[in-house]
């Protein structure tokens, strides 16, 4: 009779166990939702990550009450090393590094979901029960998304620190060898697929599908970074998903389909900003070639101080300032904060116009700016404020550089032509901050810095920002 109640309790904790497991999914799922909602807006930024972090909060609570779980001595293990490596992260990179801290994140992720397909494999009982086709493809995929975005966010964050050359690193016939790599390693899932018993492919698939992540990155330059984020982030996303079909987890299912296809959007987006095709982004070895063409035109510029700079931002009724990958770099944000505090006192009006690919992530100069506290509201998209350049007194551009070439309107000959620019040309008066006159990522001139309502003003932006705050206090004592 005992053992019939002990039976009967562990039976009913079990139910009481999964149908909170069930309800916490269900909250995560919603909240999952609504978070990829509310961090579309800058306004509801802050309300979209938390109601993330509560939602993935309450799927890791409904995935520790699971019935099935027997001990919790190596969850809690990784628990520890998992924060031991997520906090230091957190509290200590810088915001100016939140591109590479991204693409670390999606390579954990995507490790993570292509290291349980492992381990689920090999407890299949291959002889006995081989998996079921359908869980095979599932299983294949999951490995093969999960292991190429591992090593291509490695990559990525390589190129992104600098430990690897920004500029796409290119050879003869590398897209067909990048291809042939892939279409080996599908081969190996296909064969999986229809022979699960064979496993000694399986090592020969998660093998190539590293290999060609660290292949698929190599021709990128740093210019693309921004679609190629968010697409390693839609693979990432989808790996979890197919993890999810192979646990039969409904949960994994929803995130990973929201992470893979918002991701997906996004990098859509971006291409579109650019005026460029997703081949074109993967195999074209962007800014590689013109190069070369860049150093061997060069034609005179007007230069400026932080003395004369400031009197021309002084005199100015409105200023819109255009921050760009140069202000990440120098860790300029609050700089910009100061001067933008010192021109608003002066009653100028002041926006930043933001384009949808500065910076090296998406929403690069949107994180930086909130980090110096710049109020929402000044912070406008392309689209809406291209219209005011014809009547601003002055664009300063802070270390963008492609982003306000004109040659993209006109020229077509130029690798951006085509892309989308904000009109900084139409400006009454230009200052462009900028360290050398070297090319942006594209590698070519940029027709703006040679414009006659020009005035370049060469230095560190942070070093130049904060001469020009402090010619504008001391001019209004």
């Amino acid at each position: 009779m005992s053992m019939l109640l002990a039976s009967g309790s562990a039976l009913e904790d079990a139910a009481i166990s999964n149908v909170f497991g069930m309800a916490t999914s269900l909250l995560a799922a919603a909240l999952f939702i609504l978070a990829l909602k509310w961090l579309s807006a800058p306004a509801t930024a802050r309300r979209g990550n938390l109601a993330g972090q509560v939602g993935m909060a309450a799927a890791i609570v409904g995935a520790l009450l699971q019935s099935q779980i027997i001990s919790y001595e190596w969850i809690i293990v990784g628990f520890v090393i998992g924060a031991l490596i997520g906090a230091p992260m957190a509290i200590f990179m810088p915001m100016t590094a939140v591109p590479q801290r991204t693409a670390l994140s999606h390579a954990f992720g995507a490790l993570a979901a292509a290291l349980v397909g492992t381990a689920h494999y090999y407890l299949f009982d291959l002889k006995a029960a081989p998996p079921h086709p359908i869980v095979m493809t599932f299983l294949c995929l999951e490995v093969l998304l999960g292991a190429l975005t591992f090593t291509g966010s490695l990559m990525a964050f390589g190129k992104l620190q600098d430990l690897l050359p920004t500029r796409p690193m290119v050879y003869r016939n590398q897209n067909i060898y990048n291809l042939a790599l892939l279409a080996m390693a599908i081969i190996s899932g296909v064969l999986l697929t229809m022979h699960p018993q064979w496993s000694w492919l399986f090592p020969v698939l998660l093998v190539l599908s590293l290999a060609f992540g660290v292949l698929l990155i190599l021709p990128i330059g740093g210019a693309d970074m921004p679609t190629v984020i968010s697409l390693l982030n839609s693979y990432a996303g989808l790996s979890a998903s197919m993890m999810g079909f192979v646990l039969n987890n409904k949960l994994l299912i929803i995130a990973g389909a929201l992470d893979g296809a918002s991701g997906f959007v996004l990098s859509i987006i971006m291409c579109k900003a650019m005026n460029r095709s997703f081949t074109n982004v993967l195999f074209g070895a962007f800014g590689q070639i013109q190069t070369l063409t860049a150093a061997a035109e060069k034609k005179a510029v007007r230069t400026t101080g932080t003395e004369e700079a400031a009197q021309i931002l002084e005199s100015a009724q409105n200023v819109i300032i255009i921050p760009g990958y140069g202000m990440a770099v120098a860790q300029a944000q609050h700089k910009v904060r100061e001067l933008y505090d010192q021109l608003t006192r002066r009653g100028v009006e002041v926006k930043f116009a933001i384009h949808p690919v500065a910076g090296r992530m998406p929403g690069h100069m949107n994180v930086l700016l909130a980090e110096a506290e710049i109020p929402y509201d000044k912070l406008v998209e392309m689209d809406e404020i291209n219209g005011e350049f014809p009547r601003c007194d002055v664009a300063l551009v802070i270390g963008a550089n492609d982003v306000v070439n004109p040659a993209a309107r006109h020229d077509k000959g130029s690798p951006i032509y085509g892309m989308p620019i904000l009109n900084a040309d139409q400006a009454k008066t230009v200052i462009a901050i900028k360290r050398s006159m070297n090319p942006g990522f594209a590698g070519i001139e940029n027709e703006l810095y040679t414009l006659d309502r020009t005035l370049m003003l060469f230095g560190d932006a942070k070093a130049v920002l904060a001469a020009t705050a402090k010619e504008l206090a001391q001019n209004g004592r």
